[in-house]
């Protein structure tokens, strides 16, 4: 008995068919299992600030307001140079600004009752005024200039001279942080980064510790380094209690 022969029609097209759908089932079973599985990064925690401060002028370190470990405010003055000279200028300019406006309150005064002062002389006794209260001015940013001050609030944690020391323009001279919050910075390839996005809640886990920090990430670079193929991504967590020291590697967790 000859066997049956089925068209090729028939025997061909379930075929296909069934390849077509097993090929769908597996991508879609491959962006669900990418979707679902976390990204881990590795990397490092920094202060959410860390400056190191200096002074625009040169001068010898008079007094040393903070020591080494203590918190500091904004606006809070850290160390102060050598200032008497900048003290009396701005003394000296301060009283020639004053006698330049009574000058002019005296010369106005004249103007409204006797009009026996021309208004050449009103103008030159304001101009005088103006450029007298403008070296006022110098004279106090050039005070200002001797005073370190701290730009935000945070912890000092290096004074690199002390009382005595000259100290050289732009020269270092105090490491100021803030680690109230810090920032978790790794590097992710490429195609990793896609599943990530701004604002997101993420889960650091720091070396030492066991519980997760909450994040959020606050960058992510929006180029791939060519050699590498990798990223930059930062998250910014609270550490106010602190929580941790920053410094230490982490790896951060997103689901």
């Amino acid at each position: 008995m000859k066997p049956i022969c089925f068209p090729r029609t028939f025997s061909t097209v379930p075929r296909l068919a069934a390849r077509a759908w097993f090929a769908v089932a597996f991508v879609v079973a491959s962006l669900t299992a990418s979707a679902a599985e976390p990204v881990m990064i590795y990397g490092i925690t920094e202060p959410y600030m860390d400056v190191t401060l200096g002074a625009s002028v040169a001068g010898i370190i008079r007094s040393e307001l903070f020591k080494e470990g203590e918190a500091v405010k904004k606006g809070e003055v850290i160390l102060e140079f050598d200032k008497r000279l900048e003290e009396l200028e701005v003394e000296r300019r301060k009283a020639v600004m004053e006698q330049n406006r009574r000058e002019l309150d005296a010369t106005r005064a004249l103007v409204q009752t006797t009009k026996a002062v021309s208004k050449e002389e009103l103008a030159k006794k304001e101009a005088e005024y103006n450029v007298s209260a403008t070296e006022h001015g110098i004279a106090v940013e050039q005070l200002s200039q001797r005073r370190i001050v701290a730009p935000f609030s945070g912890t000092i944690t290096d004074i690199l001279l002390r009382p005595g020391a000259a100290c050289a323009p732009h020269q270092p001279v105090v490491r100021l942080v803030d680690t109230s919050r810090c920032y978790f910075i790794g590097q992710v390839e490429g195609k990793a980064a896609s599943n990530l996005k701004l604002n997101q809640n993420v889960n650091i886990f720091v070396d030492g510790t066991e519980k997760p920090i909450a994040a959020k990430i606050s960058y992510l670079s929006p180029v791939v380094d060519p050699a590498s193929g990798l990223a930059k991504v930062k998250a910014i967590f609270d550490n106010t209690e602190p929580q941790i020291r920053p410094g230490l590697t982490a790896r951060l967790i997103a689901q």
